[in-house]
């Protein structure tokens, strides 16, 4: 991040007493300045609130210094699209969140892989997710299977249990009944709120 670099050297602090200041290394200022590791949304936050600058101008998304009036959520991992996969990663990139959701609710970014939700949601496209154990039907939800994979479908409830639906008339619907959901289990951890296409 060369921002940071030249936002610590206009304000004529070392990395060593930014690290202390926000709860870091000197090691690791020095990886963040070089852009060899990216630091986490709470230390990306502590940064931009000690410079008075927004997350997306010190990640030089904007060349406006000051914060927007939403904030910046993490994408977290990948969503596999058709073979659910593991549902958490690393942090790959980071969205704004826009302001009208930013005071409702807990939301983080997954970057889709796979093609069971085209033509609407491709590979390589983010969705923003609200955290929540709950949907309703017709709800695109991401799902956890087994505790582990998380799979981004269409959710469809009935009285023998939920059904996972993707887009693409290529896969089949995923029917799990009420005894695999407790065993295996299937539970919702967020509705998809937001699409963002990526070209």
């Amino acid at each position: 991040m060369k921002r940071l670099r030249e936002l610590r050297k206009t304000r004529k602090i070392s990395m060593k007493e930014l690290g202390r200041v926000i709860g870091v290394s000197e090691g690791a200022v020095s990886l963040y300045e070089t852009g060899k590791r990216k630091p986490d949304y709470e230390t990306l936050t502590a940064l931009a609130d000690y410079f008075g600058v927004s997350t997306d101008y010190l990640l030089e998304r904007t060349d406006a210094p000051l914060p927007p009036s939403g904030r910046l959520v993490p994408v977290l991992g990948r969503v596999q699209a058709g073979i659910p996969a593991d549902a958490v990663e690393e942090v790959l990139d980071w969205e704004e969140l826009d302001s009208r959701f930013a005071e409702k609710g807990d939301y983080f970014g997954l970057r889709i892989r796979g093609d069971s939700m085209e033509p609407r949601i491709c590979e390589g496209d983010v969705v923003i997710v609200r955290q929540q154990s709950h949907a309703e039907s017709g709800d695109i939800v991401i799902a956890l299977i087994g505790g582990a994979d998380a799979t981004i479908k269409k959710i469809k409830y009935s009285p023998e249990g939920i059904l996972l639906i993707p887009f693409n008339s290529s896969y089949e619907p995923m029917f799990y009944s009420k005894k695999e959901i407790e065993q295996l289990p299937v539970t919702i951890i967020g509705r998809v709120v937001e699409l963002r296409g990526k070209f």
